[in-house]
């Protein structure tokens, strides 16, 4: 009995040890993969000479797929039309490059993979990878190198084209507009450096691109440029590193596609320069014909205003500008008009440096001061000056204002009065000021400073936040900040016209120079921050 009952013992702990070791725990699946795949070999392998087939096999030791191909792959010199690459959307064990555009004789070509390739279950990737033939007999071994900036921003955008045009008798420097370049790289996403390789000795035009169709070439409305001035002869000296400077150029002035949008309200969009446009109906008018123009406070368009209603299917323009003359017809057809849209801004905090401003979706036409007061907690009429901005539609009201305060602005009816004679009802608006200490204040020291400058406070997304012009060595203040991170740049107003002029491709003009200052400003309540920029 003893025996048998040690047996059934010995049995029992035998099976909780079978058990225990068949439920111990999930699998964990083992270490995890971080290991690249490795190119097992190429057909043609990598760095062929007298490259004549139009096919190409990258094997490797496990499966990958390719991601973000369109970006990440630059083949220099192009190829137009694309390769086919296979796969894009499957893994496998190699890549079909399918060769489809006719190669150049002598040529040295380059596929440049950036960090596309990656293994198909961790997608680790195999980084920079890059497929060199040459159709020719020798590789083409020369480089240049260089980094990239931007104008106005502190850092500039990912993915930047950086090209290379080859000067001979057929070059012009419209080139860029209508032909792919001799060779290309890309800055990929993080990185402002380039390396151009893979290079034939000979002389080039430098350019760099924000290309956003990614074609290749130049297109002033939606793309960045940045240029070399000059040609460069390569080879060239080992230490030479080139610095490229994006800018988006000011556009000519043009008119495009006018049309009647509501009653008697016809939008021209407008490229380029606005502020001196001028627009005028022609041909016979009516008897009180009159007409306002405003720009929209979003899009770049001009509204061209008009009344009375015109009895006729069109109405024929001319538009001019500093070179620009243009004439249009825009047909007309029975359209409800616009309605008075009162708009105010600020709403409700004000700022000590803030204007009141009232602005309506019609032009303007009267402000009657006498029925538009403005009184402080203690129902104290405080005085104010007007001024229209007839181009913006926008009334300014600007006065003292004063800590812990709080005013009360109130429009009485028909205070104002816009171009189709519609009138406003009682408005009233309520605003309020903090103290002083609620805000910082910075004052900006400049070193080795060639005047005139301007100022500009700006956030992270380089929008300005305040401003400030001098034409001399001065500290530069700025007053009642709101709080926050910040950063500091200087233009050198180089013609002195208080703004900031962008450069321009065709004319060989650079744009203004732009320097930040390294630090954030750290901008906070009820401190004078004092911050000494030295310029280089």
């Amino acid at each position: 009995m003893r025996q048998a009952f040690s047996q059934i013992i010995v049995g029992i702990l035998v099976a909780l040890v079978i058990a225990s070791c068949a439920n111990r725990g999930t699998p964990s699946g083992g270490i995890k993969d971080i290991i690249p795949p490795k190119i097992t070999k190429s057909e043609p392998e990598n760095y062929t000479t007298n490259f004549t087939g139009n096919e190409i096999k990258i094997y490797f030791d496990e499966y990958i797929k390719i991601k973000n191909v369109s970006k990440q792959l630059i083949i220099s010199p192009p190829m137009d039309p694309a390769p086919d690459i296979t796969p894009l959307s499957s893994a496998s064990k190699y890549i079909k490059i399918k060769i489809l555009d006719t190669l150049a004789p002598n040529t040295t070509y380059a596929f440049n993979f950036g960090n596309s390739i990656v293994d198909n279950n961790e997608e680790n990737p195999y980084p920079f990878y890059k497929y060199v033939f040459s159709t020719g007999n020798y590789i083409d071994s020369l480089s240049i190198k260089g980094i990239t900036v931007d104008a106005t921003l502190r850092k500039p955008e990912d993915f930047i084209s950086v090209m290379l045009y080859e000067v001979d008798s057929t070059y012009t420097d419209s080139i860029i507009y209508k032909e792919k370049p001799k060779y290309v790289t890309n800055t990929l996403d993080s990185t402002t450096t380039f390396s151009l390789e893979n290079l034939k000795a000979g002389k080039y035009k430098l350019i760099a691109l924000k290309d956003n169709n990614q074609d290749y070439k130049f297109q002033p409305q939606t793309d960045k440029i940045a240029f070399q001035e000059g040609f460069i002869d390569v080879p060239v000296d080992s230490t030479t590193s080139f610095t490229l400077k994006l800018f988006s150029e000011n556009l000519d002035t043009k008119i495009t596609r006018p049309r009647l949008v509501s009653g008697e309200k016809i939008v021209f969009p407008f490229e380029g320069d606005y502020n001196n446009m001028k627009i005028k109906a022609a041909g016979t008018l009516p008897e009180g014909f009159v007409s306002r123009l405003t720009k929209d406070t979003k899009a770049d368009s001009l509204y061209y205003w008009y009344k009375p209603r015109l009895e006729v299917d069109s109405i024929q323009f001319n538009v001019t500008n500093t070179n620009y003359n243009q004439d249009f017809t825009v047909k007309l057809s029975e359209q409800k008009r616009d309605t008075m849209n009162i708009q105010v801004e600020p709403k409700s905090l004000l700022n000590f440096n803030d204007e009141f401003k009232i602005t309506n979706a019609i032009p303007f036409t009267k402000f009657e001061k006498d029925k538009v007061t403005i009184l402080d907690k203690d129902s104290i009429a405080v005085n104010y000056n007007v001024k229209l901005d007839s181009l913006t539609n926008s009334y300014i009201l600007n006065f003292e204002k004063k800590e812990s305060e709080k005013y009360q602005i109130q429009l009485l009816p028909e205070a104002l009065t816009d171009f189709f004679d519609n009138k406003n009802d009682t408005l009233n608006y309520q605003l309020t000021t903090k103290t002083y200490a609620d805000y910082g204040n910075v004052r900006v020291e400049l070193q080795n400073a060639t005047y005139p400058i301007i100022a500009q406070i700006t956030d992270d997304k380089g929008d300005v936040i305040a401003e400030q012009y001098s034409t001399k060595p001065e500290p530069i203040d700025f007053r009642h900040l709101k709080t926050g991170i910040f950063y500091l740049r200087v233009i050198f107003d180089a013609n002195k016209n208080k703004k900031y002029d962008s450069g321009n491709y065709l004319k060989n003009q650079q744009p203004e120079r732009v320097s930040y200052y390294k630090d954030k400003l750290d901008i906070r309540a009820n401190f004078d921050n004092i911050y000494t920029f030295t310029l280089f």
